[in-house]
């Protein structure tokens, strides 16, 4: 994870740990089309969100990342 986006992945994923989050509120919200700005792909990629049926919540690493924020 890019230290520079940190910040903002950390963010999404205290969003979606509030409550799960439907697929297409969250990409509304975080997606981009900036190569620079990979917040959803990074966050994803890292294991820290996990999508089921439609909905996006934090997943068990996700919460630890938040917890060692």
């Amino acid at each position: 994870m890019s230290e520079t986006l940190r910040p903002l992945i950390l963010d999404l994923v205290a969003h979606v740990a509030e409550r799960p989050r439907p697929y297409a509120e969250v990409l509304d919200a975080w997606r981009t089309s900036c190569p620079r700005l990979t917040v959803w792909e990074d966050a994803v990629d890292a294991g820290l969100v996990v999508l089921r049926d439609g909905m996006v919540s934090a997943s068990e690493a996700g919460r630890r990342a938040l917890a060692g924020r």
